[in-house]
């Protein structure tokens, strides 16, 4: 049977339960990624953290998969850890390369996953970014604004059924 759940809704001169029917259907990364686009920026090891910050910059984004390959997810590296290790160990990291601050142990997610559970996932762990693999090979990432923007949207769209409900 299809979820549901009965929202109710007071207005000045009406009180309307209405049951929202979801279908059943889970919303999945796929549709976020269909939405926003796969597009995926990737930096390489060796490069440098000088080189990463231009990318960050140049492509308006907080982190960027570290790949060897463009494929394979050898890391991740966020605006976050290069402020940190800036701070820990000094300017010179800037001039050092991209492998030595990326993080290594990289959760990932793939397109059927079903959103709620990510954002669970992602809140509970304090992780903003996700590669998104199919197969093993990179096929885009997912912000945590990305899972919120998404959600608002539905939000959004539920509203307006039950504004136009009312107003009928």
């Amino acid at each position: 049977w299809p979820a549901r759940r009965t929202v109710v809704v007071r207005t000045a001169t009406k009180r309307v339960a209405a049951v929202i029917c979801d279908g059943g259907r889970a919303m999945r990364v796929s549709e976020v990624l269909r939405r926003k686009g796969a597009d995926v920026i990737t930096v390489g090891p060796d490069r440098s953290v000088r080189d990463l910050l231009g990318l960050l910059a140049e492509h308006g984004i907080g982190a960027v998969v570290v790949s060897a390959d463009g494929a394979g997810v050898d890391g991740i590296v966020s605006e976050r850890d290069v402020v940190r290790r800036i701070h820990a160990s000094g300017a010179e990291v800037l001039d050092g390369p991209v492998a030595a601050i990326m993080t290594t142990d990289v959760e990932t997610c793939a397109p059927p996953d079903d959103l709620e559970q990510l954002m669970d996932t992602m809140t509970e762990r304090r992780i903003r970014h996700l590669p998104v693999l199919d197969d093993g090979r990179l096929v885009g990432i997912i912000s945590i604004g990305d899972v919120v923007k998404h959600r608002y949207s539905e939000v959004q769209a539920e509203r307006d059924q039950l504004t136009a409900y009312i107003s009928r």
